[in-house]
């Protein structure tokens, strides 16, 4: 996967690192495979609605909390109001691997603790909005896993959704994680480039992004958490 030419880590901002082909592909079909385990239930993959009335163009399913726009729950009442997949420990081991290969073996590394996994599948079509990432009340990294298709990742600043921003492609295999200064910069992925995804991945067509937060929630289930600002359009 790697090639001749292994492409090399990048500090893309203070706290927001790209470190390519850190997931093997052996690594990349086992995720797959979880993935499609959850996307059949007990809430399935799904266009989520925005308050608006827009329509995400991705397909999200989620494990250990319920996203909707814009707070967590453990039922997916948006949906068919069924408990959420619970979150599984080796998922949270592959959180902390990933904060090592970004960061190095430093503490809050250890102290790592994911609760949640929102998993977007994007079709060729598909598009993220900028956004920040704002419902969770823990501050700590989010780690974003890219399997499949090779997508343009617009990383940008933590005031708006407009310039400076810098355009990273990820592709299958891939790990960025963002914390620290640039824990709340916008970000999104205007761009999908169909037909890059190598078979050896468990991946034909399209980009599956796995994402792991700490929400901070505890054993709440009522809501209590930040509200990020509004999407600008239903590509989110």
């Amino acid at each position: 996967m790697s090639g001749l030419f292994p492409r090399p880590r990048a500090v893309v901002a203070p706290g927001a690192v790209h470190v390519p082909e850190w997931l093997p592909p052996e690594r990349q079909r086992e995720l797959v495979a979880a993935c499609r385990k959850w996307a059949r239930g007990p809430v399935p993959l799904r266009h989520t609605v925005l308050p608006g009335g827009g329509v995400m163009s991705v397909q999200t399913v989620c494990v250990g909390w319920h996203w909707q726009p814009y707070r967590y729950s453990r039922t997916a009442d948006d949906v068919n109001g069924a408990r959420v997949a619970g979150f599984p420990d080796w998922l949270a081991e592959l959180g902390r691997e990933a904060l090592t290969a970004a960061y190095g073996d430093e503490s809050p590394v250890r102290r790592y603790a994911p609760d949640t996994a929102l998993i977007n599948f994007y079709d060729g079509a598909a598009r993220m909005g900028m956004h920040q990432d704002k419902e969770e009340l823990s501050g700590a990294p989010v780690v974003s896993l890219s399997i499949g298709d090779t997508c343009v990742f617009r990383f940008g600043n933590t005031e708006n959704r407009h310039k400076p921003y810098t355009d990273v492609e990820l592709a299958s295999g891939d790990l960025f994680v963002f914390g620290g200064p640039s824990r709340f910069a916008f970000h999104g992925v205007p761009k999908v480039c169909p037909g890059t995804a190598d078979p050896a991945s468990g991946m034909s067509r399209g980009r599956l992004n796995v994402t792991l937060r700490e929400t901070g929630l505890g054993t709440f289930g009522d809501g209590r958490q930040r509200r990020s600002r509004e999407f600008p359009n239903s590509s989110r």
